[in-house]
């Protein structure tokens, strides 16, 4: 089993052959009170895990919002949209089978985002990144990643598996950033820039 931690540096995924990561968040009220706070509590708010899939530098396949198997074999798969935030346990994954990964694909970098309009991490609270190795059918949780309270930003790069050789490394990455609401351009442009 791995460890991972942004400190560490990249980890070998020696043995590794299935990978997840999860987001979780709680709905918030902010700062409103009231039936206004229960509203927002029970509107929740929709954050997006994404997997930008790179050839080269060049994002080539993306995993999220409405592309749940970009590479059509159930080698990088996405659990589906939760807008709001309700439920226990992870609420949006994307799951990578490496064996699967066309040769071409040379890193795989996962974000979060508050990527619709009027979702932010600020309408979030609790939000937590989590890594599973996932190998063999069992799951164990190797890395769980929480962005700071303080950013103002809406986009967070969570990690990024890169091949090496006929092998991969997994790195924590952990940086937030700001990302135009609804542009696909600017939230690829972010995952490249990680």
């Amino acid at each position: 089993m791995i460890t991972l931690t942004k400190e560490d540096g990249p980890a070998d995924l020696d043995g590794v052959s299935h990978l997840s990561i999860g987001v979780s968040w709680d709905p918030t009220a902010g700062s409103s009170g009231g039936v206004m706070g229960r509203f927002r509590r029970k509107a929740g708010t929709d954050l997006d895990l994404i997997a930008v899939a790179m050839q080269d530098g060049d994002p080539v396949r993306l995993a999220g919002l409405d592309s749940l198997d970009p590479m059509g074999n159930g080698s990088l798969v996405h659990s589906g949209d939760n807008q709001t935030g309700h439920g226990d346990g992870d609420d949006e994954t994307v799951t990578v089978e490496f064996a699967g990964v066309p040769g071409n694909i040379t890193s795989i970098v996962f974000v979060a985002a508050a990527y619709k309009k009027g979702s932010s991490f600020q309408k979030a609270r609790n939000i937590s990144f989590k890594v599973y190795d996932a190998t063999g059918g069992s799951v164990q949780q190797v890395a769980d990643i929480w962005p700071s309270l303080l950013t103002q930003d809406n986009g967070c790069a969570v990690a990024k598996a890169v091949r090496v050789g006929g092998a991969w490394k997994l790195e924590v990455i952990n940086v937030t950033g700001k990302i135009k609401q609804g542009d696909e351009h600017a939230l690829m442009r972010f995952a490249v820039s990680k």
